[in-house]
């Protein structure tokens, strides 16, 4: 009888313990999974221009150009 209940409370200590693991670490699980199912989906392509936010540019030209007094040659 002094085994099952030994048994019984480990898996219950395991079983809190994933529990606490998830809940603490969530962020970090979610972006984790998130990378693992864009990796194995066959349909994903990082080059896609939906993913840079429907076709704006990665630089403003505004800001990116230097005026010709303070470019570095």
């Amino acid at each position: 009888m002094a085994a099952i209940t030994v048994a019984v409370v480990a898996i219950a200590a395991v079983i809190l313990g994933w529990i606490t693991i998830e809940i603490a670490c969530k962020p970090c699980l979610e972006k984790g999974r998130e990378a693992i199912d864009r990796s194995l989906d066959p349909n994903y392509d990082p080059d896609s221009p939906h993913l840079l936010g429907a076709g704006q540019p990665l630089l403003d030209p505004a800001t990116s150009s230097a005026s010709p007094a303070t470019k570095i040659v």
